[in-house]
């Protein structure tokens, strides 16, 4: 039996000025995408928000938000 934990996951990173490229924070973006698809987030429940701050450095939060209940307990598949 698992337990489903409906708390939200963040990944997330603070660059700072020019450490950074336009390819390597796509890069990042999609490395962060990836390992919450891993983790079993579904492409929709993925929230990405990249902020580029006036000092040149940039922020990017990845969340899977996860549904209040689990696809094996919506279905009624789930372990009592």
């Amino acid at each position: 039996m698992t337990l489903y934990q409906p708390e939200p996951v963040e990944i997330s990173t603070r660059i700072r000025p020019g450490e950074w490229t336009d390819e390597s924070l796509s890069a990042t973006v999609a490395s962060y995408r990836n390992e919450l698809l891993g983790m079993g987030a579904a492409a929709e429940e993925i929230e990405i928000v990249t902020d580029r701050e006036a000092d040149g450095s940039v922020s990017v939060v990845a969340t899977w938000i996860k549904g209040d209940i689990t696809d094996e307990q919506e279905s009624g598949n789930g372990a009592p």
